[in-house]
């Protein structure tokens, strides 16, 4: 496997911006998570990683080896996009193998390594069926193995998971996840869904018009999104606090000590992260029973809504407050 650079990358089509001065470091043997809304530049960076897409200006490094102007098929990556592109004619194995005998391996070796793969990703017994015979999450299984297999520098992951339902996505995300624990490849995973990236990956990079706004660890990223629209992006409540004193900020009963002479902040929190008790005064808008309890949508006095979380619900209106949050710039 091998350590990704991107420096400086920009990308134009016409006269929109898809990329504008990327810059991002994947370390070797790391599973690197891009999210961001539709349009944000997460594919259009994933594909000039691939070598599918030229930036216009910029440089894409594996290890030290300039990549940037080499076709995709000398780059040594493994692909798994949301169009599977298995072939119908082929059976599962032969799937796999592909990749492996298009790089020169022995036959015999092909279906050794094949094989292993295939059992790995618990889909010994089905070498012999074809694509249209398998189960979605099947097929998902064929397509990662028929990347792997022939041991590239990086995966990239682009949205293969969102035609999945919430169950099956869920234990394959965890198969991945295992199976990296015992490969330790690299990854490049893109996609919408924070839940899907953050399960998945140990970095985590956040895209909005074609920038990089927040990078760095899963847990740094989450516990301090910094940025308003990352917060909003990963799920996170946000409120405006006034300064009542000099360095206390308050809403209704909720008071935090900050900075002097803001005047107003911007404050986050995450709707599990909630208590009952003296805070912030809320009303019920509208609610929903869950495994675990209430997911309820809330209207402050100033008419602001937010979600929280709760095990029960103590009545239309009451008074919460965050158990952990962060302030925000923007």
């Amino acid at each position: 496997m091998a350590e990704i650079r991107v420096i400086g990358i920009r990308k134009r089509f016409g006269d929109t911006v898809a990329l504008d001065g990327v810059d991002l470091f994947i370390p070797d043997g790391v599973i690197m998570a891009v999210v961001g809304p539709s349009g944000s530049g997460k594919t259009t960076l994933l594909r000039v990683i691939a070598g599918l897409e030229t930036p216009d200006s910029g440089k894409v490094l594996f290890d030290d080896r300039d990549v940037t102007r080499l076709p995709s098929s000398v780059r040594n990556v493994g692909m798994v996009f949301q169009d599977l592109a298995l072939f119908p004619h082929m059976t599962v194995l032969e799937n796999v193998m592909f990749g492996l005998e298009a790089r020169g391996f022995g036959r015999g070796e092909s279906i050794r390594i094949a094989k292993e793969f295939l059992e790995l990703l618990r889909l010994d017994g089905l070498e012999r069926r074809y694509p249209h015979q398998l189960s979605g999450g099947q097929q998902q299984r064929v397509a990662i193995a028929r990347a792997l297999a022939p041991d590239p520098d990086v995966i990239l992951l682009d949205e293969p998971f969102g035609s999945l339902d919430a169950k099956l996505k869920e234990e394959l995300l965890w198969e991945i996840k295992k199976l990296w624990m015992k490969r330790k490849f690299t990854a490049l995973h893109v996609t919408h869904d924070q839940a899907e990236a953050m399960s998945l990956a140990e970095r985590l990079a956040v895209m909005r018009n074609g920038r990089i706004v927040r990078e760095g660890s899963v847990d740094d990223v989450v516990m301090d999104p910094r940025d308003e629209f990352v917060a909003r992006f990963l799920g996170a409540n946000v409120i405006e606090m006034k300064e009542v004193k000099e360095g206390l900020y308050s809403l209704d009963n909720f008071s935090i000590d900050y900075k002097p002479g803001l005047q107003a902040i911007k404050v986050g929190f995450y709707p599990e992260d909630v208590e009952l008790g003296p805070g912030i005064k809320v009303r019920i808008v509208a609610s929903s029973r869950h495994r675990s309890g209430y997911r309820v949508i809330v209207e402050d006095e100033g008419r602001s809504q937010f979600e929280l979380w709760l095990p029960s619900i103590p009545g239309n209106t009451f008074e919460m407050r965050p158990r952990r949050w962060f302030v925000l710039k923007g």
